[in-house]
């Protein structure tokens, strides 16, 4: 990878060197997923659960920054470090993990662009799967060109993401004072209140998120000094909370228009009864019977540029995945192929046999398995950040560490609690057979005992002594002299 070059002066200037990886990252706080989630709680409690987004994405950009810190104070990006730090076996398994991440966390993504290319053109949904890894070739062709044409793209796509969400919020009217109020004043009114507030909560921080963030940083040329490393953390501090406020500002806009037509006392029946399930097909159709089919295009575009940049930055992630863990010694284009290739392909095969109704029932799975792996990403990533044998001077502060382990313990709790109540919840379920019941429960115990049983160790592990990285190096003597 080419070095993107930092000019010293004007200020300006430096931090613009900057700008891109946490716009790159922002991406996976806007996928369809999240979109999904965001109408649904609109939906159902209007603009109540705007806190949860804003705590949230608070959330979100603390533990981002340790990924950023991680990369820029050692040169070595999560997945490099993970094989430093753990046995073959463990590293076998972890990889295992972080790539079903990555598949999971593409599920959403590519269904999401088939849904879009069929509202605009009527594409079959299998064909628009087809499409949208063909098209993440294409956008990640790009890197041919440098880092920096490829976050351009995708900031472009994230603008126009934002556009006509924005637009569509206009058009809904939703209540200005009603928007604040559900931003800075804390409820969970109704009896879904605290289950949806878990499902946007987790919906946010993504496992393959944490791996890519500690890989974009690397792409700067940064002085290997005790400074530089301080400055350019600080710099990447403030671009990423830069980002990660019009994430926000996008996530309010689109709970904000299900919250103003759904609230609406002058909807139709269709529309009333279609706010109660909302998926990302569905969505196209409520809008349209509420504002007109101009609306449900807009909807659709945001749609298809939410799909592809996301896609775009999961099999970046996927790609740095594959390296650090494995070190396999491949051309970049041929990483990028087996990357796209091993996670297209849920989706298509569901989609082929099952259809968009198929696809939506795969996106609630996929979000499951993100639930899941989150803890295999984010507890290794704490341990190294805390640990002066890998960071040196720039470790996290008693302080941070101390917050950064409590919203960790916080974000894994709520995922797992998602986890625990949906497979219970299916398990309970009157439309599940006795037998499926059984079989889930029998298999759900001794994969909760593994699971379990691999975080205890990856937290209790105690840490191999590390000569560390030239950067670490450098800025020790020079903290040292």
């Amino acid at each position: 990878m080419a070095l993107v070059q930092i000019h010293g002066t004007p200020r300006w200037k430096k931090l613009l060197g900057y700008v891109g990886p946490g716009f790159l990252v922002s991406v996976a706080y806007l996928d369809p997923g999240n979109l999904e989630t965001d109408l649904q709680a609109g939906a159902d409690h209007k603009f109540e659960l705007l806190w949860i987004v804003l705590v949230g994405l608070s959330f979100a950009l603390t533990i981002q920054s340790r990924s950023a810190n991680l990369g820029v104070a050692t040169g070595k990006h999560l997945a490099e470090h993970c094989k430093a730090e753990y046995p073959t076996s463990v590293n076998y398994c972890l990889w295992i993990l972080a790539e079903v991440a990555v598949i999971a966390a593409d599920i959403p993504e590519v269904v999401g662009t088939a849904f879009a290319l069929h509202i605009l053109f009527k594409v079959p949904i299998w064909i628009g799967v087809l499409l949208a890894g063909l098209n993440t070739l294409l956008l990640l062709g790009l890197q041919r060109y440098g880092i920096r044409k490829l976050e351009g793209v995708i900031g472009l796509l994230v603008m126009a993401l934002g556009c006509c969400f924005f637009t569509v919020m206009v058009h809904a009217k939703p209540s200005a004072e009603d928007i604040l109020t559900g931003m800075f004043v804390p409820k969970l009114n109704g009896p879904r209140a605290t289950s949806d507030a878990i499902a946007l909560l987790g919906a946010l921080i993504m496992p393959h998120n944490l791996f890519l963030h500690s890989a974009l940083v690397i792409s700067r040329k940064i002085p290997h000094t005790l400074d530089g490393i301080k400055s350019a953390s600080k710099c990447f501090l403030i671009e990423s909370g830069l980002a990660l406020f019009l994430a926000f500002l996008i996530n309010v806009a689109i709970v904000s228009v299900s919250g103003s037509l759904c609230s609406n006392p002058n909807i139709s029946p269709e529309t009333k009864a279609q706010c109660k399930n909302i998926t990302l097909e569905s969505a196209a159709s409520l809008l349209k019977n509420a504002l007109g089919n101009w609306s449900s295009k807009l909807y659709a575009i945001s749609l298809l540029a939410s799909g592809q940049s996301s896609t775009v930055t999961g099999t970046y992630a996927g790609q740095y995945i594959m390296q650090g863990f494995l070190d396999l010694k491949m051309e970049p284009w041929l990483r990028n192929l087996t990357t796209r290739c091993i996670a297209i392909t849920p989706s298509l095969v569901v989609c082929i046999i099952s259809g968009s109704r198929g696809a939506a029932s795969l996106i609630i799975i996929a979000s499951m398995v993100l639930s899941f792996e989150l803890p295999f990403a984010l507890v290794p990533l704490l341990k190294f950040t805390s640990s002066e044998a890998k960071m040196g001077p720039h470790k996290n502060s008693t302080t941070v560490s101390l917050v950064s382990w409590l919203l960790g313990c916080c974000s894994i709790g709520i995922n797992l609690y998602f986890l625990s109540t949906t497979i219970i919840g299916r398990i309970t379920s009157k439309q599940t057979s006795k037998a499926g019941s059984i079989l889930t429960g029998v298999l759900a115990f001794p994969a909760m005992m593994l699971y379990a049983s691999l975080l205890t160790y990856l937290t209790l592990k105690r840490e191999k002594s590390t000569e560390g990285s030239p950067k670490l190096m450098m800025s020790t003597i020079e903290t040292i002299s």
